[in-house]
């Protein structure tokens, strides 16, 4: 199940994180090709974020999945994240980082123990 985690220190006053969250949603399906019920998103906002010597509108996140990323899926995923996040909450896509997790599958081994 994949998981979107993301920060900015954009403030919510006013703006329609449902659309957000489901747009963000979406687009991480739609990029995998899984149903939008395997995706989980959070969104979090108004967080103290310094990028750049700035303070000006940044984000941060962090995306897990098992077994599945590769650098040019790690690509494609933050350049549609980046777009999400300019065009609803006016981030530039220069002062957004995205940090991936690929989780292994673990392999099992059987043992006889007789």
């Amino acid at each position: 199940m994949p998981c979107l985690t993301l920060s900015t220190n954009v403030s919510f006053d006013g703006v329609d994180i449902s659309s957000i969250l489901s747009q963000l949603n979406s687009t991480i399906a739609n990029i995998l090709g899984y149903p939008k019920s395997y995706v989980t998103v959070s969104l979090e906002g108004s967080i103290p974020i310094c990028f750049g010597e700035t303070e000006e509108p940044a984000a941060y996140g962090e995306f897990v999945a098992i077994g599945i990323l590769n650098p040019d899926l790690n690509k494609k995923l933050s350049a549609e994240i980046a777009l999400v996040l300019h065009t609803m909450l006016l981030v530039p896509k220069s002062r957004f980082y995205l940090k991936f997790y690929d989780i292994e599958v673990p392999k099992f081994t059987v043992l006889n123990c007789f």
